[in-house]
């Protein structure tokens, strides 16, 4: 029976039934900037269609799904026998079937592979983030596989492939296979130089047998694993299958699942080796150099899907206030929420052209990009996944009480905004390793100086922050105590010189005004009012 007390009016339709992906006229620009004319048309067509998938009823609906139903672990079978499996909703294989067949695991092999990628990945973590994760991992475990040829030719079309395949079985047997990663431990967490997990050389040529845990392994559910274990020649990289290709388990105990703040529907474990078979990646007391351009990819990785959480975030706070009127009209027409909005609108986009840039890196893949690389994908990883929290909880403001409320979506895009700032290492690492690219391998600092140099002259508060950020890099006696601040600097004079490049005049002068010309507070919606915040929101506006 209708309620007769009040009609319910002022209320905004749900964002849903559009294109993400044309809706979002920063990552449009930046695919069409990066990507080569000749697979321009055909880019820009599968990303349309994702973004049709990633705004349909029915697929958002499996993200709210997959995180009300979190994975659960069954470390035995009925009769007693140890089977270490994860159970997952119906809705978490959807996604992550939709997911592989898009090509998020595919970058390395087609041209403007990474851009499209970066792209699909930013567009995927809109609707449901948990699922990157293993996405994530296997794209990721190509460069790592690579320093093994033999391994890489019988892997590596595996994780290419677009075919999800849930099963356990052997990965012979499979025409998908995805990957996880295990490096950290109890005692030494970041530090993984003190990893303990012992590898023993077995009879078979490459093969040897661990012994040890690992306090968090992403993606348990996966059908192989690049670890880290003391082998006699030191830390060495190991590929660690879930199941043997003769049919049986391997020695992988899951211990538990962790009980996280977001990122609820993907399954993170301790794990223990015992007597586990292992097949050596690269060579022995080289683990670090193997695994590190795993870790490259899935930093960058981070970067994507941390601006893919603020443009929904944004999309959402800007949806909801061209609707919603108070204090007798729109909300987004007022000049303090149009200012907060516009505000958000600038950090979105910021994210979105530097994460963009840094992919069309890896598709060049030539020495002064890979140079570039080394200071820009850490410096990235630092700021831009350290600017999603704010954004988000900001962002949920903007929708008043609404936006506490979980059928809103915004709590799940808080919760999950602090993982990418943790994962992968946390932001002192990514500060020290900035500072370590600076004092060991000059022609990284070369490179980025080219970078935000192409800029030069186009705005004076960009020449200005350049010009300070060469004062501070011409001494870095003592520079791990401002190690943060140093990176801070490094990230927004390239995300500057990015949007002076590229975006239009009103973003590029909102953003030089307040991220380098100090004409901004410390919180949101602090923009200089004389600035044209009306078009900075108009093209932050999911409309296709």
């Amino acid at each position: 029976m209708a309620g007769t007390t009040h009609t319910v009016t002022n209320q905004t339709p749900p964002l849903v039934q559009y294109d993400v992906f044309g809706a979002d006229r920063a990552l449009v620009e930046a695919v069409e900037r990066h990507l080569a004319a000749e697979v321009l048309d055909e880019g820009l067509s599968e990303l349309s269609g994702l973004g049709r998938t990633v705004g349909s009823a029915q697929v958002q609906e499996w993200g709210v799904l997959a995180n009300e139903h979190p994975p659960r672990l069954r470390t035995h079978d009925r009769y007693g026998h140890r089977i270490d499996e994860v159970e997952f909703h119906p809705s978490w294989h959807r996604l992550l079937g939709k997911g592989v067949s898009a090509g998020l695991t595919a970058a390395w092999g087609r041209p403007g592979g990474h851009v499209r990628r970066a792209a699909a990945f930013q567009l995927w973590t809109q609707v449901e983030a948990g699922n990157g994760c293993p996405l994530s991992m296997t794209h990721a475990a190509v460069p790592a596989l690579r320093a093994e040829p033999g391994l890489a030719a019988v892997w590596e079309p595996r994780l290419t492939s677009s075919v999800y395949d849930p099963a356990l079985r052997p990965p012979g047997q499979k025409p998908g296979a995805l990957f996880g990663m295990g490096m950290t431990e109890k005692q030494g967490g970041s530090d993984v130089r003190a990893n303990r997990t012992a590898a023993r050389p077995l009879s078979e040529d490459g093969a040897y047998e661990l012994t040890g845990h690992k306090w968090f392994c992403s993606a348990p559910m996966s059908d192989a694993f690049l670890v880290l274990a003391q082998a006699p020649g030191g830390l060495t990289c190991f590929l660690v299958p879930r199941v043997l290709e003769d049919g049986t388990r391997n020695v992988f105990l899951i211990q538990r699942l962790k009980d996280k703040l977001g990122n609820r529907s993907n399954a993170s474990a301790e794990v223990e080796f015992d007597g586990t078979w292992a097949r050596r990646v690269g060579e022995e007391g080289r683990g670090v150099r193997t695994i590190i351009g795993m870790v490259a990819a899935t930093r960058l990785d981070c970067v994507l899907g941390s601006a893919g959480l603020m443009r929904q975030a944004v999309a959402q706070a800007v949806h909801h206030c061209t609707y919603r009127e108070a204090f007798g009209g729109r909300l987004a027409d007022k000049p303090l929420m149009r200012n907060v909005l516009a505000d958000l609108a600038l950090e979105s986009e910021a994210a979105t052209a530097l994460a963009l840039r840094l992919a069309a890196a890896y598709d060049d893949g030539g020495e002064q990009e890979r140079a570039l690389l080394r200071i820009a994908v850490p410096a990235a990883k630092y700021w831009v996944t350290k600017r999603c929290a704010p954004v988000t909880v900001e962002a949920a403001e903007c929708l008043g009480g609404n936006g506490y409320v979980e059928e809103s979506g915004m709590p799940r895009l808080v919760r999950e905004s602090p993982l990418n700032s943790i994962w992968e290492g946390a932001g002192n690492v990514q500060a020290l390793d900035v500072l370590r690219a600076l004092g060991r391998e000059p022609g990284a600092l070369d490179a980025y100086l080219r970078e935000v140099g192409r800029a030069r002259g186009a705005d004076h508060r960009l020449d200005a922050a350049i010009k300070n950020l060469l004062t501070e890099l011409a001494d870095l006696e003592g520079a791990e105590g401002r190690a943060r601040r140093l990176v801070e600097r490094l990230a927004l004079v390239l995300q500057g010189s990015l949007l002076v490049r590229y975006a239009p005049p009103q973003v590029a002068d909102a953003f030089c005004a307040a991220r380098l010309g100090g004409d901004g507070g410390s919180a949101f919606g602090t923009l200089p009012h004389t600035l044209d915040l009306a078009s900075v929101v108009e093209r932050a506006r999911p409309v296709s």
